[in-house]
């Protein structure tokens, strides 16, 4: 039998160790400080076998952008069974009982990145936006078919950065759903960290802001660059990695776009992670020039309290439905509700009345925040339509003006 218990902070060692273990990681001495210092600001949880640490999960505590609102929600990392006890309950036992705090401390959301999508489904989590990787071939100026903003650039110090474009990432949550807070441990242990992860060869990060002084930012980008290099007869161009941009208007976008794509000695930028409707898609004027060479799952998420996630988001247009919901792990969610929304509020009340729809949890943590439409579950035969035009009705009242987006890998 295993024991589920908080996992004190001289624990952390053994549970970096664990998670090393199971994801076959080996991460130089800053790296492990930087996860030490992460998970020192996280709630965690292990599967004790008597002393022995067998099974782990941290949660970021986060808050979540859901349309109209902005939510608390933990966010799971480092989710880890020892190899000699897989197949024996530990996941399950640590996501039920992640799923009761989550509960017991009024959260009605929490949300994760997954390692293996397979895993997660079976706990209630669902697919809730989409990331794109685009490539840019930067060997020829950038075509656009907008004027980009000529406002003057200015570098940042990553030092500075927190305070000074912190501002504006967090104005930008309100505008996009599925956007999680980021505290000053995550500006300075994830996005600005001199040495990259995944990547030795790439540089500290660098920072261009724009926008007048002594005025807001109207927009910033984050990037890494790598040089290039000569293989056989064929010089590799230099690479910009763009890790985050964000502009308040397509003009401003276009500036950025435009400044990065022309750095010298570099041939091609790539940028993963960006929302499936970035408008650089639309006013670039060479899509040979601009591709989206990948389109994966990003955040799943997972309804807690179905009841206080329904009627915290905003709506976009009338609904009155009745939900025929399965949720094996939390049964209070389970049944038939009466679902009844607008642009004033929403209430979701148990109903005797025969279902117009008929899904998992899952599903409906995957429509939630608008990037997934019902009927193409409908179509996939995930939700059961009783009432013909029951999905699309609730997809137009789900509707939100931007699709769902992070690039906050957790």
């Amino acid at each position: 039998m295993v024991d589920i218990r908080e996992v004190p902070e001289a624990d952390i060692d053994r549970a970096q160790e664990l998670a090393y273990l199971v994801f076959h990681d080996r991460p130089d001495e800053e790296g492990r400080a930087r996860h030490r210092t992460l998970l020192g600001h996280c709630d965690r949880l292990g599967a004790y076998e008597g002393d022995a640490l067998v099974g782990f999960m941290a949660a970021h505590r986060f808050r979540l952008s859901v349309p109209g609102a902005d939510l608390p929600c933990p966010g799971l990392t480092f989710v880890a069974v020892a190899p000699t006890h897989r197949r024996r309950g530990v996941l399950t036992a640590l996501m039920a009982e992640q799923l009761r705090r989550t509960g017991a401390a009024g959260a009605p959301v929490a949300a994760l990145w997954a390692s293996e999508a397979a895993i997660y489904g079976r706990f209630g989590y669902g697919s809730a936006t989409q990331g794109v990787t685009i490539e840019i071939d930067s060997t020829r100026p950038l075509a656009l078919r907008i004027a980009p903003d000529r406002r003057p650039l200015r570098m940042i110090d990553p030092a500075d950065a927190p305070a000074l474009i912190g501002p504006a990432h967090e104005a930008t949550r309100a505008l996009r759903a599925g956007r999680p807070s980021r505290g000053p441990e995550r500006w300075r242990e994830e996005w600005l960290c001199e040495q990259d992860e995944e990547d030795e060869e790439l540089s500290p990060p660098r920072i261009i802001a724009l926008g007048d002084p002594g005025e807001p930012l109207a927009g910033y980008v984050i990037y890494r660059t790598k040089p290039g290099g000569d293989s056989g007869p064929v010089r590799t161009p230099g690479l910009v990695r763009v890790d985050e941009l964000e502009a308040d208007t397509p003009a401003v976008a276009a500036a950025l776009w435009e400044c990065v794509a022309g750095l010298d000695l570099t041939g091609r930028v790539s940028a993963w992670g960006r929302p499936a409707d970035d408008p650089l898609l639309h006013f670039a004027a060479d899509r040979d020039q601009v591709k989206v060479t990948e389109v994966f799952p990003a955040l799943w998420l997972r309804l807690v309290d179905v009841r206080a996630a329904l009627t915290a988001r905003s709506w976009a247009a009338p609904v009155e439905l009745v939900l025929e919901l399965a949720d094996v792990r939390l049964p209070a969610n389970a049944g038939r509700f009466r679902l009844k929304a607008g642009p004033g509020g929403a209430t979701y009340e148990r109903a005797a009345q025969a279902p117009d729809l008929e899904l998992d949890v899952r599903e409906l943590a995957a429509c939630y925040l608008g990037g997934t439409r019902v009927v193409e579950l409908v179509v996939a035969g995930l939700v059961r339509e009783h009432t013909p035009g029951a999905a699309a009705t609730l997809d137009a009242a789900l509707r939100t003006e931007l699709l769902p987006h992070t690039a906050d890998e957790f």
